[in-house]
């Protein structure tokens, strides 16, 4: 049995589903099993493993992408810094990177499509190396013991070490570092975003251009006991650039919209009172910025974290570089548009980077650009499964940042919920809805 059974009936059955490439269709079908609000890599990721898991059914499941930025100009995956680690604080977050890692690793096996060119991601495995003050060193050195319990390859630094190993580097205030010895670095998320929309493609996922801005849903009571709850019947898309909309019936919604994840749950046709708590998930502006410095670290730079906040990473093989930092909460810039504070650079960030390494007061910056993160205001960490409310909506948002990195995992892992009802890969239970009811956060320390 598959989710078709679940449908209500459509309005319309005239245009019914369409198969990937038959023709061009720049409108949605009248219907789909399972509708993915948000074609970031998140949930191009959770359509493929939906395709991936259904097996060899006669009547596959109908998966549809619904992408409002089909330019991806403002997407947040291809507007990352493209990092990889291994080293979290919280159980499952190593997790999920230790599966994502290895998916990453076998790339072809699972995305490849014949007679199309192999995937080159262009990892770079230089690590991520996390610099500790004295304050903060006892909790560095816990973590790393957690790390190291779940498998991963991670070495302390006395700043004796880390000087003989980064002479480039200042360790006046240093207490302690830790460096992933693999699986970390970082890569091109362009690739593995149009990796995962191909293979996914391949598999029958369809996709259309469009914004999803309201529901047909329908409230009842399961008992008497029971408190209410409701179900998403349609999913309204606006075509892009029109008035006109199209509802596409649906068995399943998963939202994976991103940094406007939370926004999407605030839409006309979710009955208001079911839909608390809030998914606290916002759209925050983050720079990235890109200097070139010739006698700087060179080829032996990490992806570092500095004690202030601030990371760099190497850039290429030319003496060039990239980098940012977040700023304190109450200093978060406007996210009403991805302008960039040039002044954020020249005050805040430069003297960071010019004090931990002397060689970059002479960097000359060549260029930035801003990005969104999907934060979660609660805990900084994603949001994974059902809505203890809405009967059939998912949720794959709220990553802060590490949504890029962890997306193998977390499409999986809501996948898995869809068509198998459990978590099979690993146990995410921890990350869904529970701790936003019970007001009990999941802290992430190692959020950038």
């Amino acid at each position: 049995q598959t989710l078709r059974d679940q449908l209500p009936a459509s309005g319309s059955g005239a245009r019914g589903w369409v198969p990937p490439g038959t023709h061009p269709d720049p409108r949605p079908p009248d219907e789909a099993d399972v509708v993915v609000v948000g074609g970031g890599v998140v949930g191009w990721s959770v359509a493929y493993w939906l395709k991936v898991l259904e097996g060899r059914r006669r009547h596959g499941m109908r998966v549809l992408v619904v992408e409002r930025d089909p330019m991806y100009s403002t997407a947040s995956t291809v507007l990352s810094a493209g990092g990889i680690r291994q080293q979290f604080s919280l159980r499952e977050n190593i997790q999920m990177s230790r599966f994502s890692a290895s998916f990453l690793r076998d790339i072809n096996k699972y995305l490849g499509v014949p007679n199309e060119p192999p995937i080159d991601i262009q990892f770079q495995p230089s690590g991520y190396l996390f610099l500790a003050s004295p304050q903060n060193a006892a909790a560095l050195e816990a973590t790393v013991q957690l790390q190291r319990d779940e498998g991963v390859q991670v070495t302390l630094l006395s700043p004796t070490q880390l000087k003989e190993k980064f002479p480039w580097m200042n360790t006046e205030d240093v207490a302690v570092a830790s460096y992933g010895l693999e699986d970390e670095g970082w890569f091109d998320p362009w690739t593995l975003l149009n990796a995962l929309r191909r293979k996914a493609t391949s598999l029958g996922v369809q996709s259309c251009s469009g914004e999803v801005r309201a529901f047909v849903s329908s409230t009842h009571h399961m008992m008497p006991s029971a408190p209410p709850s409701a179900r998403i019947k349609y999913v309204h898309v606006h075509m892009p650039d029109s008035l006109e909309y199209q509802p596409v019936a649906c068995a399943i919604v998963v939202n994976a919209a991103g940094a406007w994840a939370g926004k999407l749950l605030e839409a006309e046709g979710l009955p208001r009172a079911l839909c608390r708590p809030p998914l606290p998930v916002q759209p925050r502006k983050r720079y990235v910025f890109t200097w070139h410095c010739p006698n700087g670290p060179g080829l032996s730079c990490p992806f570092v974290i500095d004690t202030s906040g601030a990371y760099f990473r190497r850039d290429g093989s030319a003496g060039n570089y990239l980098g940012g930092m977040s700023p304190p909460e109450e200093e978060e810039p406007d996210p009403s548009d991805l302008s960039v504070d040039h002044d954020y650079f020249q005050e805040q960030i430069w003297p960071r980077l010019a004090r931990r390494v002397p060689a970059f007061e002479s960097l000359r910056v060549r260029g930035s650009w801003a990005g969104y993160y999907d934060y979660n205001t609660f805990d900084q960490n994603g949001v994974l499964g059902p809505h203890p409310r809405l009967e059939n909506l998912f949720s794959a948002a709220g990553f802060s940042g590490h949504g890029l990195q962890h997306a193998p995992a977390a499409g999986r892992a809501v996948a898995e919920l869809v068509v198998k009802g459990r978590y099979e890969s690993l146990d995410l239970q921890r990350l869904g809805w529970d701790r936003l009811v019970d007001g009990e956060p999941l802290e992430e320390h190692s959020v950038i």
